[in-house]
């Protein structure tokens, strides 16, 4: 286990990205300088605890001071509110759309309710996140000033004193093998917004034509009587998908098991929806001969031809964030393809 790259790797994460690699090569070159020529683990460690923490380390190349809440607590502050933050703004965001479809009578113009729920969105996720920062922030600062430990000390997500040995319970992550936040909350919110679709298709997806109001919803593409017959299997997927996300965002880099979980959301997702989508009154004639008529072919050769071409797109689409899952997988800790 390469210590020194860990302790790099934990004080630039911490650090604005322009300036990482510059720091990395610095921070490198003065480890090297403190060790002698044919050093062991044991110098290394000595070299490292005489730098000091990680985050000690990382405060003092920052540019702006850390003291909303100190530097005894402010990395697990920070840890705590970066897994927090995204999972409530998805649960906020999810019930708002619940909420407002509920009450949904197809009757406004499709321009006004986007606009609608564009606007409660942002408003709830600012909300959720005010909400979210008053409350951690506060129980970190009355943990901080009831904390009889030594002051300016930085302490470890396990609440101790960090020492070198520390370093080896941290993997090493590749950028490429990493799971961002961005990519858990676009996958939650993926989720959510198929999902409200699936339960309102018959609001939301069909044709729209201009109206004294803008586009108003006229045709429904789909049968939603049809859609709820598969509701308890359309479920499981969802629920499948939310763990997954989860799953991610507790390990924070690709693995093998999170592959194979990945493969086996891909495998039952395609499965419901292939169920589904074959299912020969699942498009609305209505739909069909509107848009045979629009194209000037038979509506049987459309919903046929729009059928296979939707099918392609979910398989190959489901293809490739299995082969992705696990290429990133094999990707070992020096970022290389094993």
């Amino acid at each position: 286990m390469n210590l020194i790259e860990i302790y790099i790797q934990e004080v630039t994460r911490r650090l604005p990205e322009k300036n990482r690699s510059d720091i990395a090569l610095e921070l490198r070159s003065t480890i090297e300088d403190m060790l002698p020529d044919n050093y062991n683990e044991e110098d290394v460690k000595k070299a490292l605890e005489k730098l000091g923490s990680p985050v000690s380390l990382a405060s003092g190349y920052r540019d702006q001071p850390m003291h909303l809440i100190g530097p005894r607590y402010f990395d697990v502050y920070m840890s705590l509110l970066k897994m927090v933050l995204p999972i409530a703004a998805v649960i906020s965001l999810i019930s708002m759309l619940a909420e407002y479809f509920i009450g949904y009578t197809g009757s406004e113009a499709i321009i006004n309710a986007a606009l609608q729920l564009t606007g409660e969105g942002i408003w709830r996720i600012i909300e959720v996140g005010m909400q979210v920062f008053f409350w951690v922030t506060l129980t970190f600062a009355i943990l901080e000033r009831t904390d009889k430990g030594k002051e300016g000390i930085p302490l470890t997500a396990s609440l101790q004193k960090w020492t070198p040995d520390d370093l080896k319970n941290i993997t090493y992550v590749p950028k490429k093998k990493a799971i961002s936040k961005v990519e858990v909350f676009g996958g939650l919110m993926w989720t959510a917004i198929w999902a409200t679709l699936y339960f309102y298709a018959n609001h939301l997806v069909g044709v729209y034509r201009g109206g004294n109001e803008g586009l108003e919803f006229r045709i429904p593409a789909l049968n939603q009587d049809v859609l709820l017959q598969y509701w308890p299997i359309v479920v499981v997927v969802i629920v499948l998908e939310i763990l997954l996300s989860l799953y991610k965002l507790i390990k924070g880099q690709w693995t093998k098991r999170i592959a194979l979980f990945n493969t086996v959301v891909q495998i039952v997702g395609t499965i419901v929806f292939i169920i589904i989508l074959l299912n020969p009154n699942l498009l609305s004639s209505e739909f069909t001969t509107f848009m045979g008529d629009l194209f000037t072919i038979n509506p049987n050769q459309f919903k046929t031809s729009l059928t296979g071409g939707i099918l392609f797109i979910y398989i190959l689409s489901a293809a490739i964030s299995v082969y992705d899952g696990y290429k990133k997988a094999k990707i070992g800790t020096e970022g290389q393809v094993r």
